[in-house]
């Protein structure tokens, strides 16, 4: 058995396909674009390149097989309590040894790298994609989520590795009637004229992508990193989104016309990929747009929702999604709605969840593994 870092175009075709062993007769997996999978690898397309450093590994059995592969990574902008690496793209056949062979060369990686932990399995980039271990709900994926063998939760907690946080998420019923409380707040907004909501369109993005910029910055400007997003920022990523954009089900709301809450949801695009065995071609793209037109996507994902401080915990919310309702449920063009993962830290978006009458639908964990097992095992801080 030995470790092979990833160089050549071999290796490359190897690492993209070992997934096709691993779940070869599971019904519920869905093969992920390469071209997603490579972009996290690509110097030119990941910025994360410029302040960390990636390498990706295959494992190799005496035989010559792949049979496990695994990506390990530093990233200076993932600030923790200690020093701490990454690891993830982990498949494994069901064999613990080889699994924890993988785990010690990558701890001895980032080890000489400075590191004192390291978490997974986790993206090298934002938390929206490739972040979590599935443990609960093993149904078909959301587009660039992970999905893994009920096993993989062993193999990670026999080596050592503990939760440092779960991911919830929580789906529910498009038909499912909105609760007596979320009418109430929807009818009482909808009486007082310096409230407005709105759904998206499309040929005005530059105006929601403003919007956008306006309550993201003052929703979310204190959350995690603190970070913020400038306009230029916003642009792009609602152009990027606008081939994928249903105007009903994406929704702002205005108090006197500035911006105080929005609720961003796309169509769930793993509805189309599935078809498609990773690959995207021209071939693929003329079948995507076949499938949209034809209304082949029966789910819709939650991927960012915010309110403005001065109007949390008011009910502004429930306005754009009793609008919302008011639109989709007539329609049944969609049968199913699932959130984007809330982390077990952030009591006041599970109870949004709950106030909607969802039901967690499943559950992906982000574990940690420190170097120092002496050292305080800390799970990561409430919100």
């Amino acid at each position: 058995m030995q470790r092979i870092v990833v160089e050549t175009d071999e290796q490359v075709k190897a690492f993209l396909n070992l997934p096709q062993r691993i779940y070869a007769g599971d019904k519920n997996y869905i093969q992920p674009l390469q071209k997603d999978i490579e972009e996290v690898f690509d110097t030119k397309k990941n910025k994360f390149f410029r302040q960390g450093e990636c390498e990706r590994w295959l494992v190799q059995d005496d035989r010559g097989n792949y049979v496990a592969r695994l990506a390990v990574f530093t990233n200076k902008k993932y600030q923790q309590e200690q020093p701490t690496g990454g690891i993830g793209f982990f498949e494994c056949i069901n064999d613990t040894h080889i699994a924890h062979f993988l785990f010690d060369e990558a701890k001895q990686w980032l080890q000489a790298r400075g590191m004192e932990a390291m978490d997974g399995p986790i993206n090298f980039g934002e938390r929206d994609r490739w972040w979590g271990l599935l443990v609960h709900g093993f149904d078909e994926a959301l587009y660039c989520m992970n999905y893994h063998p009920p096993y993989y939760q062993n193999l990670w907690e026999q080596y050592g590795f503990k939760p440092y946080f779960h991911q919830l998420c929580f789906g529910m019923d498009v038909q499912t009637p909105l609760s007596e409380k979320m009418m109430k707040w929807y009818k009482h907004y909808k009486e007082h004229p310096e409230f407005s909501v709105q759904h998206i369109e499309k040929n005005n993005l530059e105006k929601y992508a403003a919007d956008f910029t306006t309550i993201y910055n003052k929703a979310w400007a204190k959350h995690g990193s603190g970070k913020t997003m400038e306009l230029k920022q916003a642009k792009l990523l609602f152009a990027k989104m606008k081939p994928v954009i249903d105007e009903k089900i994406t929704w702002f709301v205005y108090h006197n016309n500035d911006p105080v809450a929005m609720w961003i949801n796309i169509p769930d695009l793993n509805q189309y990929f599935k078809h498609f065995n990773g690959k995207f071609g021209w071939m693929q793209k003329l079948h995507f747009l076949y499938l949209k037109l034809t209304g082949a996507c029966k789910r819709f994902v939650g991927v960012v929702y915010g309110v403005v401080p001065e109007w949390q915990g008011k009910g502004v919310d429930a306005y754009m999604i009793g609008a919302c309702a008011e639109q989709v449920q007539p329609s049944k063009r969609y049968a199913k709605y699932e959130m984007q993962w809330i982390g077990d830290f952030n009591p006041k978006m599970i109870n949004l969840a709950h106030n909607l009458e969802a039901h967690e639908v499943r559950r992906l964990t982000t574990y940690r593994f420190l170097f120092d097992t002496n050292k305080e095992f800390k799970r990561h801080p409430m919100l």
